[in-house]
């Protein structure tokens, strides 16, 4: 019932607002350590995604459907702020030229997602054990073989889990190293540890400190019951 109610609409504001917010936050957390043109150009961005954030939980509508395709133009402007703003900030030899999801041909490409694989089967799990269908999406559309709401509730933590601790690592010297277009065992190694690591780092949620696994786990159970009408869908959101 929510894929074609309210319920279901908010829930997509949220997930796209949720993104949004984390990206900033991510400009801030590494704005920080910068000066000058480079700490403004981070902050400017940051104040960008903040601006769209706001547009994405104004997008009016009554189910899925209708605000999905408005919901793609805040997160599409945001997406290519962000990544080209990473771009900037990565040292120039890693050769990352802008996001490529699959199919990479780049060593950074090929480790975010690798990352982005591990965050995922978190997440997968997490909607398994909260009773949901991993393959019943809101503001990813339903496609044989692709696990639209894992997608969906994954978007959230994306900047929080994986890019944090990649990009922080290649800016201070680390080195991924492609094989054949395949990162080697010590590229997937370095990926999967840090990952693995900010997955049992604690974070501030609902006012308690919880490892960010147990956020997933939490969100997840928070869709189940945003669906069921019970209670309201909020993304979580990471402290830089």
């Amino acid at each position: 019932e929510a894929g074609g109610n309210e319920r279901g609409a908010d829930l997509c504001r949220w997930i796209v607002a949720g993104k949004l917010h984390n990206q900033e936050k991510l400009m801030r957390y590494f704005a920080k350590s910068r000066d000058g043109t480079r700490r403004s150009a981070l902050e400017n961005a940051a104040g960008t995604l903040r601006r769209l954030r706001r547009a994405a939980l104004g997008v009016s509508g009554s189910s899925p459907g209708q605000v999905r395709a408005e919901l793609m133009g805040p997160e599409g402007t945001g997406g290519r702020m962000y990544w080209k703003e990473i771009g900037n900030m990565l040292p120039e030899e890693l050769g990352f030229a802008g996001r490529s999801h699959q199919g990479a041909t780049d060593a950074v490409n090929a480790g975010i997602n690798y990352g982005y694989g591990i965050l995922m089967s978190h997440v997968w799990g997490a909607v398994m054990n909260a009773g949901l269908e991993p393959f019943a999406g809101f503001l990813h559309v339903d496609r044989a073989g692709k696990p639209s709401l894992v997608l969906d509730l994954v978007e959230e933590f994306r900047q929080p889990v994986v890019d944090r601790a990649i990009f922080s690592w290649l800016n201070k010297g680390g080195q991924l190293r492609l094989v054949k277009g395949l990162l080697d065992g010590a590229s997937r190694e370095s990926v999967a540890s840090r990952v693995l690591m900010r997955l049992m780092a604690t974070e501030q949620h609902r006012g308690k400190q919880h490892q960010i696994r147990s956020i997933v786990q939490m969100q997840a159970r928070l869709a189940a019951s945003a669906v069921r009408g019970l209670r309201r869908y909020r993304s979580f959101s990471f402290k830089w």
